[in-house]
């Protein structure tokens, strides 16, 4: 049997189980699993934190707050809230003629979904998904990434223990296994991944008219004007970009910083740095504060960008140093940047931070203007003005002021780009419906004033329209 029949094969098992089980979960049976869920996950912290400190020597704080409290927190919430998101709703209608009826709308699973997670947050970015499937009562296949594989093994075991095949399922594989569950008509897809690998999700969707949920990235600016308080932004911005060692959709990508402001910041931003970190590479490689670049194809991908950067006359002005063997890049800090090169055309997703000057916030909104929607906007200023203008001239999925990345937690905001950086919203109430269809409902009562304008049209019937149509 090939590789490819052996794939298909599981697939199919997993995938008939799921068709076969067509009643949908009750409420209260989506709470019980939300509950055994989150005892599961309580009960195994200590293994959930030793797979992604082998999968990418992440740690132990970020583990706890970016992927095991998160998750908690949405099961939490989705535990609060459940009751009332899945009830019918009642609506007026928008016209007297409609004035005997009853209208309401009903929220019901869209039915067999996929979730299609990546490697940079194994365990929040395919939990986070499944407890809002769940939530909306809808069957679940998953495929995590084979790049985490540690915690893919460890999804894939917490799932068989918790659910029944014909209810939540986990197909573990490489990009084969992903290509081939593409091949199979699914009622939603959730993709968490690269712009590139988006629309690959997006063409075979299209095949089934399958609705997408699709989060990506791209390149989030970090906009700093001549009124911002520099000590804030500069320990947001140290701590935004290290996280998971830049490997974040969120993560401040560049810095577009006004040019009275841009060598106290540096400044202070690589003494920030060396205060958490260390003052030299050795004392960096072996913080324990700081995670590896997931693979070595990842690592080569962001040493030919800065490599390319330096060919092309940027310069570093903090940072540098790299070790392949360890899967390890310092954070590091360029100047002297221009528009030819790699790291400025595409998304870093690695510690490496670019940082252009501008005279004026034209100059800055001119530049954001030539890219790509950004999945998150980062804005440092205390002037509601400039805030006000970079909001007007500019779009993207997320804005965030005078702090960096802290809207992904925030549940009660709905989360996703536009554009290139993504489709869709998710996180808490947006997750619900991302996974429901939105079911309008009326029932009409005995009488009606839309029966006195059926056919044929007399010129009694006439006068009634235009009556209705002027009036009602």
């Amino acid at each position: 049997m090939t590789k490819t029949d052996n794939i298909k094969n599981r697939i199919e098992k997993v995938y008939n189980a799921q068709l076969s089980n067509r009643a949908y979960l009750s409420v209260p049976e989506r709470i019980k699993y939300l509950k055994n869920l989150e005892s599961w996950i309580l009960d195994n912290k200590k293994i959930i934190i030793e797979a992604h400190q082998s999968d990418l020597h992440k740690p132990k704080s970020e583990i706890e707050l970016a992927e095991i409290w998160y998750v908690l927190s949405e099961i939490k919430l989705s535990l609060k809230k459940i009751k009332c998101w899945a009830k019918d709703k009642k609506v007026g209608t928008s016209t007297l003629a409609f004035f005997t009826a009853k209208s309401w709308i009903h929220y019901e699973p869209k039915g067999v979904v996929l979730i299609i997670s990546p490697w940079n947050f194994p365990f929040n970015l395919t939990l986070g998904p499944l407890v809002s499937a769940l939530s909306a009562g809808n069957r679940v296949i998953i495929k995590p990434s084979e790049m985490a594989p540690r915690v893919s093994s460890l999804i894939e075991k917490m799932i068989s223990e918790l659910f029944d095949i014909n209810q939540v399922s986990v197909l573990e594989g490489d990009q084969t296994m992903a290509k081939a569950l593409l091949e199979y008509n699914f009622d939603h897809i959730f993709f968490t991944g690269s712009p590139f690998i988006g629309s690959v999700v997006m063409k075979a969707a299209s095949k089934y008219l399958t609705p997408v949920t699709l989060e990506l990235g791209g390149k989030s600016p970090v906009i700093i004007d001549k009124t911002a308080d520099i000590d804030m932004s500069v320990n947001k911005i140290a701590w935004g970009k290290c996280v998971n060692l830049g490997q974040s959709c969120i993560a401040p990508d560049y810095i577009l910083i006004h040019k009275s402001l841009e060598e106290d910041f540096i400044q202070r931003l690589s003494n920030k740095w060396d205060i958490i970190y260390g003052k030299t590479y050795h004392e960096k490689e072996l913080s324990q504060d700081l995670a590896r670049i997931v693979n070595t194809k990842h690592w080569d991908r962001l040493n030919d960008m800065l490599e390319n950067a330096l060919s092309k006359g940027a310069k570093v002005v903090y940072g540098g140093k790299k070790n392949r063997e360890n899967k390890f890049i310092e954070p590091t800090l360029l100047v002297d940047i221009n528009f030819d090169m790699k790291i400025i055309k595409e998304e870093i997703f690695g510690p490496i931070l670019p940082v252009l000057t501008f005279d004026t916030l034209d100059e800055a909104l001119q530049i954001i203007a030539k890219k790509s929607n950004p999945l998150a906007l980062y804005i440092f200023s205390n002037s509601k003005k400039n805030i006000k203008k970079i909001i007007k001239k500019t779009s993207s999925g997320g804005v965030v002021i005078n702090e960096v990345k802290s809207h992904f937690s925030n549940l009660n905001l709905p989360f996703g780009g536009i554009g290139k950086s993504g489709m869709g919203r998710s996180h808490g109430y947006e997750g619900f419906l991302a996974f429901s269809n939105i079911r309008a409902m009326q029932e009409n009562g005995r009488f009606s004033l839309i029966k006195l304008t059926f056919p044929p049209y007399t010129e009694w019937r006439i006068k009634l329209i235009n009556l209705i149509t002027k009036y009602f």
